[in-house]
């Protein structure tokens, strides 16, 4: 009998574990399949831990891995890939978000030969206007300068076929947008499109400092725009500045009026030190990404779980690069 492998993050959800495992287990009843959850819990300091231990030990299908720190939740996904074992592996929130419903057309789509089945959220019941709007527009933005399209609307809901789960095992950068990695990979990919319900329970963690993060990190992989904005921003500069100059000796030479020229000084250090900024700030992104990477840190470390032999496809026990 075939394994689908279920990989859930967890960060303080211990209003929606026991829910989400239960809609889970009664889905993948109805089906032909083995399964495993495998709940990553992200550092939480709530009591799902607890509840998680408490589902171990009723139920040798639920495999909880303990992350020594919160590491966000695109890492707590990918630690979940690593260990999972299934043909197919679906990934997928615990608040109910992610409908479990779903599960049955993911896996019908994957029988159908289909590599990776990518749910698409066409809106979420409950979201602000703005919000919406900020999304789409960051995803107009992200694929007029990306160099792989990005599917506006993607999600982490998604289904893998075991072969394309153990080629993203081999793609180890730190600062990770799954939804784009998993995009650029190729293979053959089916879209579905749902409606997200509300949180079962409790407030979202992914607060708008990590949306921005996010963000920042989608962009920065995916697109090298902005240092060739840089360039362009560079050069613009500098015809600018002779602009200036010329207005400069006008100034002093046929108007002869010297006095003038504060206001010329004063806009050329504005505009040429706002420029400076800009450009040392878009290579201070880049170089900071190169030096994380150098590093050659572990993406995550793991405080609890069942490591894996690295000689049978799986990654080390502390997330090592494989």
């Amino acid at each position: 009998m075939k394994l689908i492998s279920i990989v859930v993050p967890v960060f303080n959800e211990e209003a929606n574990i026991q829910h989400f495992y239960e809609a889970v287990r009664d889905v993948m009843a109805t089906l032909d399949y083995d399964y495993e959850i495998i709940f990553v819990d992200d550092g939480s300091k709530d009591r799902s831990r607890e509840i998680l231990h408490e589902l171990e030990r009723s139920d040798v299908r639920v495999q909880p891995i303990f992350l020594a720190r919160n590491f966000g939740h695109q890492l707590a996904l990918t630690c979940g890939l690593d260990f999972a074992d299934g043909d197919a592996v679906i990934t997928m929130d615990g608040d109910m978000q992610h409908p479990p419903e779903m599960i049955p057309t993911l896996i019908k789509e994957w029988e159908a030969g289909f590599e990776v089945v990518q749910t698409i959220r066409v809106t979420t019941e409950g979201v602000s206007v703005l919000k919406k709007a900020t999304s789409a527009l960051y995803y107009k933005m992200l694929n007029l300068i990306s160099t792989v399209p990005v599917q506006p609307g993607g999600s982490d809901f998604r289904l893998m076929d075991k072969i394309v789960v153990k080629a993203f095992r081999r793609c180890r950068e730190h600062a990770r947008f799954i939804r784009g990695m998993i995009g650029a990979m190729g293979y053959r990919q089916k879209k579905i499109e749902f409606v997200a319900p509300p949180r079962f329970a409790g407030k979202s963690k992914f607060s708008i400092k990590k949306m921005f993060r996010l963000a920042v990190d989608g962009i920065l992989a995916f697109s090298t725009v902005p240092l060739k904005f840089s360039f362009y921003a560079g050069i613009l500069s500098s015809i600018v500045s002779v602009i200036l100059f010329m207005h400069v000796l006008y100034e002093k030479y046929i108007e002869n009026d010297a006095v003038a020229g504060w206001a010329t000084i004063l806009t050329c250090l504005l505009f040429f030190g706002g420029m400076q900024l800009l450009v040392l700030g878009v290579l201070g992104e880049y170089v900071g990404r190169i030096f994380e990477e150098t590093k050659g840190r572990p993406l995550y470390l793991i405080a609890r779980g069942k490591p894996k032999d690295e000689e049978n496809d799986g990654p080390s026990a502390v997330g090592g690069r494989i």
